[in-house]
């Protein structure tokens, strides 16, 4: 026993002082969209990777839960964006879902009753953004809170839908971030009807996963990576860190040696904010004269409420929050959530929408020790921040994930997308290629639409581990 013990050190003493190499060329960490991009482009390059994700699930901030007989709620992300950009729409018929029509059109409840102005609305909206477009043009990088006039009665609701779009409050996300953003259109937001969250972890379905692995360090003082779990370490050329910048930021992974400045400036001008949903579900029809998919409580000097009505024709309505607010009401707890959301829907719809409850979801990602917020928004004054988040360290340390997209931030496909631009330049690194030259876009789409029908589940990969 005591010459093997002396055997294991002096191997282990080796492989350090000369850097063996190890087989695998990438690790991958995270098994939301950004990771199974990664890792379906480096099946698809001939990759050799291992993929480790911190949660017992795949998904990521894509989550669906089934709360009562088909209903199905996404928890995380839940509108297939940028239709005609978005891969993940070739995945509607062969896994037989459904979109629905979905008009933005809201309905506003004020001071007991309701009011149609919602035109009024975008056209304040619109001379907002073109604003934000000519300070952009300009290079001004300020918060989008310096914008409008912050005493114009529509400025409330503004700051809230802004409070959803970016998970932050508007004086904490910069213009040209905003601006940004490549919208494709009305009519190019999709809801899913069995959800976002199935649709994608249906597709990761056959990755080969180590689930339940939180890592905590990776050490590149050697050749390659070295990358440390709580259920042993692994070793690799390469690693592929899809980690949110909330966790990030809370140094939940250590970096050996530490991180350079530039990314860790990046880091820190794309904090995580928060974004909770309210899902209240009813034994009955409480909205039957609703004329609308959505209703907006707008009373008084509170924080305006959003609310999905009906969605599919299903009896349950869903509350949205956003910014320091869903950060304030979260730490409150689920049932102070479930009450403010109730009371709103009695003040808009009556006392049957406060009684006949059966159940609720709350969403609280704040608290998921593993995403520790919703999505990124780059501080005023730090645009290009998500570029220096997307560079490799020393060619060894690679970046992917929402808070790395340049134009679809903020959405599933867009870090999706990330993830398989991550792959290629690791491809490009060890000197791999494919046989056509696409960019990472173009591969999304071509891996989503090779992709078979995936199997329910999640296929956990037997370890590579070493403890």
């Amino acid at each position: 026993m005591f010459v093997i013990s002396i055997y294991y050190i002096i191997v282990q003493i080796i492989k350090q002082a000369y850097n063996i190499l190890p087989t695998d060329d990438v690790v991958i960490i995270g098994a939301g969209a950004a990771g199974i991009g990664a890792a379906k482009a480096a099946q698809r390059i001939g990759l050799k990777f291992v993929m480790l994700e911190a949660s017992h699930r795949i998904g990521g901030r894509a989550y669906t839960e089934s709360p009562a007989p088909d209903v199905y709620f996404d928890l995380g992300c839940h509108w297939l964006h940028a239709a005609s950009r978005n891969p993940f729409t070739q995945l509607l018929r062969p896994y037989g879902m459904q979109v629905g029509p979905w008009a933005w059109h809201t309905h506003f409840y004020q001071e007991g009753s309701w009011m149609d102005s919602h035109g009024d609305f975008l056209t304040f909206e619109a001379n907002v953004y073109q604003a934000m477009q000519e300070l952009a043009r300009q290079g001004r990088d300020v918060s989008v809170a310096e914008v409008y006039d912050r005493e114009h009665k529509w400025a409330p609701y503004y700051d809230y839908v802004v409070s959803l779009l970016f998970s932050v409050d508007p004086d904490q996300v910069s213009v040209r971030d905003f601006t940004d953003f490549e919208y494709t259109g009305e009519g190019e937001d999709w809801p899913v009807r069995e959800g976002y969250g199935t649709m994608i972890d249906r597709y990761g379905s056959d990755l080969p996963v180590n689930l339940n692995t939180p890592v905590t360090e990776i050490d590149a003082t050697g050749k390659g990576v070295l990358v440390k779990t709580q259920r042993g370490e692994i070793s690799a050329s390469k690693v592929i860190v899809t980690a949110s910048t909330g966790v990030l930021n809370a140094n939940d992974i250590r970096f050996k040696p530490r991180l350079p400045a530039w990314k860790r400036d990046a880091m820190h001008s794309l904090q995580l904010g928060n974004h909770n949903r309210i899902c209240l579900i009813y034994d009955r029809n409480v909205f039957a004269d609703h004329p609308g998919q959505t209703a907006t409580c707008l009373d008084g000097d509170e924080i305006p409420m959003y609310f999905e009505i009906r969605p599919f024709g299903q009896n349950y309505a869903v509350g949205s929050t956003g910014g320091r607010f869903a950060d304030w009401l979260e730490r409150a707890g689920q049932e102070a959530s479930i009450d403010y959301a109730r009371e709103k829907l009695v003040r808009m719809f009556g006392s049957d929408a406060g009684k006949n409850v059966v159940k609720s979801v709350v969403t609280a990602w704040r608290g998921d020790p593993w995403v520790r917020g919703a999505y990124s928004a780059t501080a005023p004054g730090r645009h290009g921040a998500r570029k220096d988040l997307s560079r490799p360290v020393d060619d060894r340390i690679f970046f992917a994930g929402e808070a790395t997209s340049l134009n679809f931030m903020a959405t599933a496909h867009g870090a999706f997308i990330s993830g398989v631009r991550a792959a290629l330049e690791v491809a490009a690194s060890v000197g791999v290629s494919l046989e056509e030259d696409l960019s990472a876009e173009q591969l999304s789409w071509q891996l989503v639409k090779q992709k078979g029908i995936g199997s329910a589940g999640n296929n956990e990969q037997t370890s590579h581990l070493k403890s």
